[in-house]
């Protein structure tokens, strides 16, 4: 038996990955930019056992079906295929992140699981190889291997395609992230299923990859120049530009609410009044408000006027992966 455990952090992504050039490889149509965040993450516990007769999955404590094991099982298959190992596995997974609610659970769960296996099987991957393999479970989890900024370099092929920490002489510590969870639910429409409908069929869709390449670029000058409003003005405008692909698709779908738009419209009218902070969300209804440190409780002020505390989450820059110690009862 070999066992492993890792824990990995959510990012959010201020540039968006919104669509795949090959599904399979999960290489995405183009470079994105995020930021890791300490407020939800996922431990994962990988034990490859001689004695199991096929792969089990266990979330939050409950044993998971065929289904939901599918996926974790089709990661397990790549790491058998690429190590030449034919064990099968039990893993335990722990979310400490609302699944599949437009919080990127599925970003720390398969950076956790990769990092597990690698431990497990003793593979010694550096941050580069171990960005490589989360991909292959999850786009954006290859850029949970790493804290604070990081990019993902869309490359071209299994080998060109993974993240890379974007330094930011500590300034990523500055920063904060203020959730609204206006929908803890499931969603509707998957991330995967929602942008293969909008790359396939969105007439606004190239419009959206024209204007990647600049927005890359200014948010990397605002974090070298430590400009906080450039950061946020261009994190927002690539959200916006993401979100109105659906709009196009065939048929059209929107990952809003209406109290997404509330949100949206009450920090525009916090900006105006003096206290910059900017909005963005992924393929859910929640959203996330980028925001200084220094301006968090006053921000925080103005939206419990709307929304509980238990609605109202915030988040630092987060750390890398980290590989963890067995607990007694897990060890072998």
């Amino acid at each position: 038996m070999y066992a492993g455990k890792a824990r990995a952090y959510t990012n959010i992504a201020l540039i968006k990955y919104w669509g795949k050039k090959n599904e399979q490889l999960i290489l995405p149509m183009n470079n994105s930019l995020s930021l890791t965040l300490d407020a939800f993450y996922t431990e994962t516990t990988v034990i490859f056992d001689a004695s199991l007769t096929k792969d089990s999955f266990v979330l939050d404590g409950t044993l998971q079906d065929a289904k939901q094991t599918t996926k974790v099982s089709k990661f397990l298959d790549l790491v058998r295929q690429q190590y030449k190992i034919s064990l099968f596995a039990r893993v335990e997974s722990q979310n400490f992140v609302p699944t599949a609610a437009g919080l990127a659970s599925s970003a720390s769960g398969l950076a956790a699981l990769a990092g597990a296996c690698s431990q497990a099987l003793n593979l010694q991957l550096n941050e580069t190889e171990l960005s490589r393999l989360a991909r292959r479970g999850s786009g954006s989890a290859c850029r949970s291997i790493f804290g604070g900024f990081a990019e993902w370099q869309k490359g071209d092929s299994d080998q060109t395609s993974f993240a890379q920490e974007i330094p930011a002489d500590g300034w990523e510590n500055d920063l904060a992230m203020l959730f609204v969870l206006v929908d803890d639910g499931i969603k509707d429409i998957s991330s995967r299923d929602g942008m293969k409908r909008t790359v396939e069929t969105s007439s606004f869709y190239s419009g959206w990859l024209e204007t990647i390449e600049a927005d890359l670029a200014t948010a990397k000058q605002a974090i070298a120049a430590k400009d906080f409003n450039k950061l946020g003005e261009v994190t927002e405008a690539n959200g916006l530009r993401m979100h109105g692909t659906t709009l196009g698709a065939v048929p059209p779908f929107t990952y809003w609410s209406p109290e997404s738009l509330n949100v949206m419209q009450l920090v525009r009218t916090a900006r105006e009044q003096g206290l910059p902070c900017y909005f963005t969300m992924d393929a859910g209804p929640n959203v996330k408000i980028l925001v200084e440190k220094k301006n968090l409780a006053a921000l925080k002020n103005i939206l419990a006027e709307h929304f509980s505390e238990q609605q109202l989450i915030t988040a630092h820059a987060g750390p890398k992966i980290t590989l963890l110690p067995l607990e007694r009862s897990e060890e072998l």
